[in-house]
Protein backbone atom coordinates (compact mmCIF):
# COMPACT_ATOMS: atom_id res chain seq x y z
CA UNK A 1 0.00 0.00 0.00
CA UNK A 2 1.11 3.53 -0.76
CA UNK A 3 1.51 5.34 2.53
CA UNK A 4 2.01 8.65 0.74
CA UNK A 5 -1.67 8.88 -0.03
CA UNK A 6 -2.95 7.83 3.38
CA UNK A 7 -4.04 4.34 2.40
CA UNK A 8 -1.68 2.24 4.49
CA UNK A 9 -2.08 -0.13 7.39
CA UNK A 10 -1.98 2.77 9.83
CA UNK A 11 -5.08 4.35 8.34
CA UNK A 12 -6.88 0.99 8.17
CA UNK A 13 -6.03 0.47 11.82
CA UNK A 14 -7.54 3.85 12.66
CA UNK A 15 -10.73 2.93 10.82
CA UNK A 16 -10.84 -0.41 12.64
CA UNK A 17 -10.38 1.31 15.99
CA UNK A 18 -13.25 3.69 15.21
CA UNK A 19 -15.42 0.73 14.21
CA UNK A 20 -14.71 -1.23 17.40
CA UNK A 21 -15.20 1.70 19.77
CA UNK A 22 -18.36 2.99 18.12
CA UNK A 23 -19.80 -0.52 17.86
CA UNK A 24 -19.17 -1.03 21.58
CA UNK A 25 -21.19 2.05 22.41
CA UNK A 26 -23.84 1.15 19.85
CA UNK A 27 -24.21 -2.31 21.37
CA UNK A 28 -24.87 -0.79 24.78
CA UNK A 29 -27.50 1.55 23.36
CA UNK A 30 -29.10 -1.24 21.36
CA UNK A 31 -29.36 -3.53 24.38
CA UNK A 32 -31.17 -0.73 26.21
CA UNK A 33 -33.64 -0.38 23.30
CA UNK A 34 -32.73 3.20 22.42
CA UNK A 35 -33.75 4.80 19.14
CA UNK A 36 -30.19 4.71 17.76
CA UNK A 37 -28.51 1.33 18.19
CA UNK A 38 -25.58 -0.73 17.00
CA UNK A 39 -25.68 0.03 13.29
CA UNK A 40 -26.31 3.76 13.62
CA UNK A 41 -23.49 4.38 16.11
CA UNK A 42 -21.05 2.17 14.19
CA UNK A 43 -21.73 3.94 10.92
CA UNK A 44 -21.43 7.37 12.54
CA UNK A 45 -18.09 6.47 14.13
CA UNK A 46 -16.57 4.89 11.03
CA UNK A 47 -17.90 7.65 8.78
CA UNK A 48 -16.42 10.34 10.99
CA UNK A 49 -13.05 8.57 11.00
CA UNK A 50 -13.10 8.30 7.21
CA UNK A 51 -13.96 11.98 6.84
CA UNK A 52 -10.94 12.79 9.01
CA UNK A 53 -8.68 10.64 6.85
CA UNK A 54 -10.02 12.20 3.68
CA UNK A 55 -9.45 15.63 5.20
CA UNK A 56 -5.85 14.73 6.04
CA UNK A 57 -4.80 12.84 2.91
CA UNK A 58 -7.47 13.25 0.24
CA UNK A 59 -6.23 16.51 -1.24
CA UNK A 60 -2.50 15.84 -1.35
CA UNK A 61 -2.48 15.60 -5.15
CA UNK A 62 -4.14 18.97 -5.78
CA UNK A 63 -1.77 20.74 -8.25
CA UNK A 64 -0.43 24.24 -7.93
CA UNK A 65 1.89 25.88 -5.44
CA UNK A 66 -0.58 28.71 -4.91
CA UNK A 67 -3.35 26.37 -3.68
CA UNK A 68 -4.06 26.77 0.03
CA UNK A 69 -5.51 23.71 1.75
CA UNK A 70 -7.11 23.67 5.20
CA UNK A 71 -7.45 20.07 6.47
CA UNK A 72 -9.66 21.22 9.34
CA UNK A 73 -12.51 22.32 7.06
CA UNK A 74 -13.82 18.81 6.42
CA UNK A 75 -13.55 17.95 10.11
CA UNK A 76 -15.50 21.07 11.02
CA UNK A 77 -18.35 19.98 8.77
CA UNK A 78 -18.64 16.70 10.68
CA UNK A 79 -19.48 18.60 13.85
CA UNK A 80 -22.26 20.57 12.19
CA UNK A 81 -23.48 17.72 9.99
CA UNK A 82 -23.93 15.27 12.84
CA UNK A 83 -26.42 17.70 14.33
CA UNK A 84 -28.97 16.67 11.69
CA UNK A 85 -28.89 13.08 12.95
CA UNK A 86 -29.07 14.19 16.57
CA UNK A 87 -31.93 16.54 15.83
CA UNK A 88 -33.91 13.70 14.31
CA UNK A 89 -33.63 11.72 17.55
CA UNK A 90 -35.03 14.47 19.77
CA UNK A 91 -38.77 14.92 20.04
CA UNK A 92 -41.23 16.46 22.45
CA UNK A 93 -44.25 14.62 23.82
CA UNK A 94 -46.62 16.07 26.39
CA UNK A 95 -44.13 18.82 27.28
CA UNK A 96 -41.39 16.23 27.95
CA UNK A 97 -38.23 16.26 25.83
CA UNK A 98 -37.11 12.79 24.71
CA UNK A 99 -33.96 11.54 23.05
CA UNK A 100 -31.48 14.09 24.40
CA UNK A 101 -29.14 11.47 25.84
CA UNK A 102 -29.25 9.38 22.66
CA UNK A 103 -28.52 12.42 20.50
CA UNK A 104 -25.62 13.36 22.78
CA UNK A 105 -24.19 9.84 22.52
CA UNK A 106 -24.32 10.00 18.71
CA UNK A 107 -22.45 13.29 18.91
CA UNK A 108 -19.82 11.74 21.20
CA UNK A 109 -19.44 8.74 18.88
CA UNK A 110 -18.74 11.12 16.01
CA UNK A 111 -16.03 12.77 18.12
CA UNK A 112 -14.55 9.35 18.93
CA UNK A 113 -14.43 8.51 15.24
CA UNK A 114 -12.76 11.84 14.50
CA UNK A 115 -10.16 11.20 17.18
CA UNK A 116 -9.44 7.72 15.83
CA UNK A 117 -9.18 8.96 12.25
CA UNK A 118 -7.07 11.91 13.38
CA UNK A 119 -4.40 9.68 14.88
CA UNK A 120 -5.41 10.16 18.52
CA UNK A 121 -6.21 6.60 19.67
CA UNK A 122 -5.59 7.24 23.37
CA UNK A 123 -8.18 10.01 23.42
CA UNK A 124 -10.65 7.89 21.47
CA UNK A 125 -10.36 5.00 23.93
CA UNK A 126 -10.48 7.33 26.94
CA UNK A 127 -13.70 9.00 25.77
CA UNK A 128 -15.27 5.59 25.10
CA UNK A 129 -14.51 4.55 28.67
CA UNK A 130 -15.83 7.90 29.84
CA UNK A 131 -19.10 7.22 28.04
CA UNK A 132 -19.75 4.09 30.10
CA UNK A 133 -18.77 5.88 33.31
CA UNK A 134 -21.31 8.61 32.59
CA UNK A 135 -24.11 6.29 31.46
CA UNK A 136 -23.83 3.76 34.28
CA UNK A 137 -21.86 5.47 37.05
CA UNK A 138 -23.53 8.87 37.06
CA UNK A 139 -27.00 7.39 36.55
CA UNK A 140 -26.58 5.23 39.65
CA UNK A 141 -25.17 8.14 41.61
CA UNK A 142 -27.99 10.46 40.56
CA UNK A 143 -30.57 8.06 41.98
CA UNK A 144 -28.93 8.43 45.41
CA UNK A 145 -29.05 12.22 45.36
CA UNK A 146 -32.37 13.78 46.38
CA UNK A 147 -31.44 16.95 44.53
CA UNK A 148 -31.88 15.06 41.28
CA UNK A 149 -35.64 15.06 41.81
CA UNK A 150 -35.97 18.68 42.92
CA UNK A 151 -37.91 20.77 40.43
CA UNK A 152 -39.31 17.93 38.35
CA UNK A 153 -42.09 15.43 39.04
CA UNK A 154 -41.44 11.78 39.58
CA UNK A 155 -42.46 9.42 36.80
CA UNK A 156 -43.93 6.01 37.62
CA UNK A 157 -45.56 3.35 35.49
CA UNK A 158 -48.54 1.49 36.95
CA UNK A 159 -50.09 -1.62 35.43
CA UNK A 160 -53.71 -2.06 36.43
CA UNK A 161 -55.73 -5.21 35.75
CA UNK A 162 -59.47 -4.95 36.41
CA UNK A 163 -62.90 -6.23 35.49
CA UNK A 164 -64.22 -4.26 32.57
CA UNK A 165 -67.56 -2.50 32.48
CA UNK A 166 -67.55 -1.53 36.18
CA UNK A 167 -66.12 2.01 35.95
CA UNK A 168 -62.83 0.89 37.54
CA UNK A 169 -60.56 2.88 35.24
CA UNK A 170 -62.44 6.10 35.93
CA UNK A 171 -62.12 5.58 39.70
CA UNK A 172 -58.43 4.66 39.37
CA UNK A 173 -57.66 7.84 37.44
CA UNK A 174 -59.52 9.90 40.02
CA UNK A 175 -57.57 8.17 42.80
CA UNK A 176 -54.25 8.93 41.09
CA UNK A 177 -55.02 12.59 40.48
CA UNK A 178 -56.32 12.95 44.03
CA UNK A 179 -52.98 11.75 45.38
CA UNK A 180 -50.86 14.30 43.54
CA UNK A 181 -50.24 12.53 40.23
CA UNK A 182 -50.95 13.67 36.69
CA UNK A 183 -51.87 11.03 34.12
CA UNK A 184 -49.44 11.51 31.24
CA UNK A 185 -50.38 8.45 29.22
CA UNK A 186 -52.81 5.52 29.23
CA UNK A 187 -51.97 2.38 27.25
CA UNK A 188 -54.51 -0.42 26.81
CA UNK A 189 -52.51 -3.60 27.20
CA UNK A 190 -55.04 -6.38 26.68
CA UNK A 191 -58.67 -7.31 26.95
CA UNK A 192 -59.77 -10.73 28.16
CA UNK A 193 -62.93 -12.48 27.07
CA UNK A 194 -65.20 -14.28 29.47
CA UNK A 195 -63.92 -17.60 28.17
CA UNK A 196 -60.41 -16.73 29.38
CA UNK A 197 -61.58 -16.69 32.98
CA UNK A 198 -61.50 -19.98 34.93
CA UNK A 199 -64.67 -21.71 36.06
CA UNK A 200 -64.05 -21.07 39.75
CA UNK A 201 -63.51 -17.36 39.23
CA UNK A 202 -66.52 -17.16 36.95
CA UNK A 203 -68.69 -18.93 39.48
CA UNK A 204 -67.42 -17.29 42.66
CA UNK A 205 -66.31 -13.81 41.67
CA UNK A 206 -68.02 -12.81 38.44
CA UNK A 207 -71.69 -12.24 37.83
CA UNK A 208 -73.42 -13.19 34.59
CA UNK A 209 -73.45 -9.59 33.37
CA UNK A 210 -69.68 -9.31 33.34
CA UNK A 211 -68.14 -8.00 30.07
CA UNK A 212 -64.64 -9.39 30.60
CA UNK A 213 -61.37 -8.14 32.02
CA UNK A 214 -58.83 -5.59 30.85
CA UNK A 215 -55.38 -4.31 31.70
CA UNK A 216 -53.94 -0.84 31.18
CA UNK A 217 -50.58 0.79 31.81
CA UNK A 218 -50.70 4.27 33.34
CA UNK A 219 -47.73 6.62 33.02
CA UNK A 220 -48.05 9.00 35.97
CA UNK A 221 -46.12 12.12 36.92
CA UNK A 222 -46.14 13.66 40.37
CA UNK A 223 -44.60 13.82 43.81
CA UNK A 224 -47.16 11.68 45.61
CA UNK A 225 -46.43 8.46 47.47
CA UNK A 226 -46.15 5.48 45.16
CA UNK A 227 -46.77 2.80 47.85
CA UNK A 228 -49.89 4.60 49.08
CA UNK A 229 -51.20 4.93 45.53
CA UNK A 230 -50.62 1.24 44.77
CA UNK A 231 -52.33 0.26 48.02
CA UNK A 232 -55.29 2.51 47.30
CA UNK A 233 -55.70 1.18 43.76
CA UNK A 234 -55.49 -2.39 45.00
CA UNK A 235 -58.37 -1.76 47.40
CA UNK A 236 -60.71 -0.51 44.68
CA UNK A 237 -63.62 -2.85 43.90
CA UNK A 238 -63.17 -5.08 40.82
CA UNK A 239 -59.39 -4.50 40.64
CA UNK A 240 -57.59 -7.78 39.92
CA UNK A 241 -53.97 -6.64 40.36
CA UNK A 242 -51.67 -3.61 40.52
CA UNK A 243 -47.94 -3.40 39.84
CA UNK A 244 -45.74 -0.30 39.68
CA UNK A 245 -42.26 0.67 38.59
CA UNK A 246 -40.14 3.66 37.62
CA UNK A 247 -41.10 5.48 34.44
CA UNK A 248 -38.79 6.09 31.49
CA UNK A 249 -35.86 8.48 31.82
CA UNK A 250 -36.75 11.89 30.42
CA UNK A 251 -33.44 12.40 28.72
CA UNK A 252 -33.02 9.12 26.86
Amino acid sequence: MDLAYGQGWTQLGELLLALVLSATIGLERGLRNKDAGLRTHTLVGVGSALFMLVSKYGFGDVPGSDVSLDPSRVAAQIVSGIGFIGGGLIFVRRDAVRGLTTAAVVWVVAAIGMAAGGGLPVLAVAVTIGHFIVIFGLSSLAKLLPIERIGRPRRIRVRLAYRDGRGVLRRALAEATGRGFVVAEVQVEREYADSDVGRDERRDRVDPGRRGSAAVVLLLEGNGSEPELVAALGELPDVVGVTAGEGADDGD
